[in-house]
């Protein structure tokens, strides 16, 4: 059963406010999201298998631990997914980067796939799928499905703030799949929108309306 981790580190949770605040302009906002990737970045990673080596201090012999060579990659959602994959290279920078893009049929509302990037050996790697926002859910399970339709097979979902709604539409559709969020909200509100959530993580990132 996937389980859901919720981030209350300082560090992230004093970022997060700036973000969430209507004040924070697009570069700070930007920047901002990049940090809490990469201090989420940290958490996430935490069950990493490691391997121990020997090698040589400049005062003695030792024995120390790296990391095993666990395959990861990241695979942000299109288009506000892609703010928070710089701060994740930061803390794994071998790890490579797919994409999934999605849009939303406007008869049906559902969403629909219309981009797929991922690295050729999909069976081998972890995937880290990201996004800010986790609301309905709709898309994040419709990304996972692009995942595991490709040879996927653990995955792990990153976001900034996410409703109960969403949480619950994963949980029921994916249950394999663990959840990181730096919040989890009160509600979605009539129009779909998390609340009190940070806006469209998509317009603040890139400027746009």
């Amino acid at each position: 059963m996937g389980k859901v981790y919720v981030f209350d580190h300082p560090l992230i949770q004093h970022k997060l406010t700036h973000i969430r605040d209507v004040q924070t302009g697009t570069k700070d906002f930007r920047e901002l999201v990049d940090e809490v990737a990469t201090l989420m970045a940290f958490e996430i990673t935490r069950d990493l298998p490691m391997e121990e080596i020997d090698l040589k201090t400049p005062v003695s012999e030792t024995k120390g631990k790296v990391l095993s060579g666990k395959k990861l990659a990241i695979v942000p959602i299109l288009r506000a997914g892609i703010g928070m994959v710089d701060g994740i290279l930061k803390m794994i920078p071998a790890a490579k980067v797919g994409h999934v893009g999605l849009y939303r049929d406007p008869e049906t509302l559902k969403p629909i796939e219309y981009y797929v990037k991922l690295p050729s050996d999909v069976e081998e790697r972890d995937f880290i799928l990201v996004d800010p926002m986790l609301a309905t859910g709709g898309s994040a399970v419709e990304a996972i499905n692009s995942l595991k339709k490709r040879g996927a097979k653990n995955i792990k979902f990153l976001c900034l703030v996410a409703a109960p709604e969403g949480v619950e539409e994963i949980k029921k559709e994916h249950d394999d799949v663990d959840i990181y969020i730096a919040a989890l909200d009160e509600k979605l509100n009539e129009k779909g929108y998390i609340v009190p959530g940070l806006g469209d993580a998509g317009d603040r990132l890139f400027g746009t309306k």
